[in-house]
């Protein structure tokens, strides 16, 4: 009997809340330890009944972190379309005379950013299976897609070498990065280490020890702070271990890579050099060997369920060139093509907003809630925008950066969201579909939190609340 009793009290105390105003339980999440000391911004816009639902302090601008993506995918599906494709591509001039090119050969960069290993060996094979032995002039690498400028603005000077900043190119290797595996051998005895792509282009110091705690704890980095490539792993390795480093510069790493590769199947040239590929206007005639395309639903995918800098960047930079039609892109022609879509298609004033860069890695992007809703609303509106930008959102509870978060609520396998996270900003940006089947859209973020774990828990109690 008190246990049925007890069940009900329960039950009637939850329908008692869940029948308060949606906006009279928000408010309630604003006495939270974690605003006693921080800003946050929240709207939510009902994208059934077209109307704004909930809204605080959602006008003024916020560092935005990873959220950014969300602006950066919808511009890009909208402006550069689902069927886009990210190419690298082998070019020559001259003609092929049984296994000598008599002529130039170019790789030209397309910044594909999953562009990985197996990909530079088709890229070696296909001339291979040309019969190609020697270029008689020059392999040329043409990275005249961007600037020469490897990083965004705003961006942290010592966020390197960590594997979410890379050296940005339009020649990207295995995301400009080197997998770094180390597994412990004998005690005492010195670890067994093992780097992918294998190159020479960097080189492995290796003064750890296996088994052996009073060595210290496992150190993997290389020199960079002097723009070295030298891997030092160091310390004791008790358990295998991966580690993934950026390395100085991508388009010398991705070239140097390719070219050693080449020389190994015993293909060889008169010169190697970075240039431009001519185009076929210039009085010249240039023949498309074979071509790598990425498409971009796989690079958007990446950028939103795994949160990935460089994917965001990539199509940024795609924007960038798609826009300003010359070569040579910079952040700022990636700016402009997210200013100029954002002016004329949603109505906003760029000019009351900053967007430095695509990931939002930058320090100096500044935008608010009631921006980034707009957005959202956009895609959902467009489904051809939508289906593949609301399938690569991140899941509560089950996959991407939400996978380990909202579990145990109603919000697991409801709420799909873009995470963002930078020191002291965290943001959440997605949909949920309400109980009375309405579809949602909102937008949190929490800035000047110094535990972002703090600043989840209060999102996560959002979207709980949005979820019943």
């Amino acid at each position: 009997m008190k246990r049925v009793l007890l069940f009900l009290l329960l039950s009637i105390s939850i329908i008692s809340i869940n029948a308060q105003p949606l906006s009279q339980r928000l408010d309630a999440l604003l006495n939270e330890e974690v605003l006693k000391t921080s800003e946050v911004g929240i709207t939510v816009f009902d994208l059934t009944t077209g109307e704004s639902v909930y809204r605080y302090q959602d006008e003024k601008l916020y560092r935005p972190a990873s959220v950014e993506k969300v602006i950066t995918s919808v511009t890009a599906l909208a402006r550069l379309g689902v069927d886009y494709t990210m190419d690298t591509s082998l070019r020559y001039t001259g003609k092929i005379e049984n296994d000598t090119l008599k002529g130039s050969l170019y790789l030209v960069g397309g910044f594909d950013p999953e562009f990985m290993d197996e990909d530079l060996n088709r890229l070696v094979g296909t001339l291979q299976g040309h019969g190609i032995r020697y270029v008689t002039d020059t392999i040329a690498a043409d990275v005249s897609m961007t600037d020469s400028v490897y990083w965004g603005p705003g961006w942290s000077w010592d966020d390197t070498p960590y594997s979410f900043q890379p050296y940005l190119s339009p020649l990207m290797l295995n995301r400009g990065c080197v997998d770094v595996f180390v597994s412990p051998t004998l005690k005492d005895s010195l670890p067994k280490v093992t780097c992918t792509p294998a190159s020479d282009y960097y080189k492995v110091d290796n003064r750890a020890t296996s088994r052996n705690p009073q060595a210290g704890k496992l150190k993997i980095t290389r020199d960079w702070l002097h723009n070295g490539n030298t891997i030092t792993v160091s310390g004791n390795v008790a358990v295998p271990y991966t580690e993934k480093l950026n390395i100085y510069t991508s388009k010398d790493f991705f070239f140097h890579t390719f070219a050693r590769r080449l020389q190994a199947r015993g293909i060889g040239a008169g010169a190697y050099a970075y240039a431009d590929c001519p185009a076929n206007g210039d009085s010249i005639a240039v023949t498309t060997l074979y071509t790598i395309q990425r498409p971009i639903k796989e690079v958007l995918e990446r950028a939103l369920k795994k949160s990935d800098n460089l994917c965001a960047e990539s199509m940024f930079y795609h924007l960038a060139a798609q826009r300003a039609l010359h070569k040579r892109v910079t952040a700022d022609d990636g700016t402009d093509a997210i200013n100029a879509f954002m002016k004329a298609t949603l109505g906003f004033n760029p000019d009351n907003y900053k967007i430095a860069d695509g990931s939002g890695v930058s320090l100096y992007n500044y935008i608010s809630p009631r921006l980034l809703v707009e957005y959202l609303k956009y895609a959902y509106y467009h489904r051809d925008i939508f289906l593949p930008f609301y399938d690569s959102l991140p899941i509560a509870g089950v996959d991407g950066t939400l996978q380990n978060r909202m579990k145990q609520t109603k919000a697991r396998g409801n709420v799909h969201a873009k995470t963002g996270s930078v020191t002291g900003i965290s943001s959440l940006a997605g949909y949920v579909k309400a109980a009375d089947g309405h579809q949602l859209a909102f937008v949190i973020i929490n800035q000047n939190v110094l535990k972002l774990s703090r600043a989840r828990a209060f999102q996560d109690k959002v979207c709980d609340i949005l979820s019943r």
